[in-house]
């Protein structure tokens, strides 16, 4: 009786297998659409520019800190405050370095609100002249006047 019972099970089994094997087998995807982006005919999406903000190359990149002094300006004041509408000539800001590219001549800064300027953010600035870049690392905190047309920092002050 047990020989006839594994008998009937492994016939169960065959039928259930061969009824899920035959219902895959006859399943189809939907040819994808031309516009689909798996398709191997779709057009090519459109091609991304490289960011200016810090193009550097390997050779940029500093392999050591350097240790020298900050070229520290004096304390930069705010300027008088520009007529409404009118765009400032020079703008201050506080912030902490996040990285600095010397070869380059930029430097990333995470910085506060920048009153009628800029929200606070992390970004990437020119940095003219690049020496003032020197004795500078990561974390230290600075106060830095933009020069909104030639659009780079122009003084760094390393606060305390």
């Amino acid at each position: 009786m047990s020989t006839r019972l594994t008998r009937r099970r492994s016939q169960v089994l065959v039928a259930v297998a061969a009824l899920m094997l035959s219902g895959c087998a006859g399943y189809q995807l939907e040819p994808l659409a031309l516009s689909h982006p798996a398709h191997p005919d779709a057009p090519a999406g459109p091609e991304r520019t490289a960011s200016q903000t810090l193009a550097y190359t390997r050779s940029d990149v500093p392999t050591a800190r350097q240790t020298s002094g900050v070229a520290a300006t004096s304390p930069a004041a705010p300027g008088p405050r520009p007529i409404q509408g009118e765009t400032p000539q020079r703008v201050v800001g506080e912030g902490e370095v996040v990285a600095t590219v010397p070869n380059a001549g930029q430097i990333v800064v995470e910085h506060g609100e920048i009153k009628g300027f800029m929200e606070a953010m992390t970004m990437g600035y020119r940095v003219d002249p690049p020496s003032l870049l020197a004795g500078l690392e990561e974390g230290d905190k600075i106060r830095f006047t933009i020069d909104v047309q030639r659009r780079a920092i122009v003084e760094i002050e390393k606060l305390k």
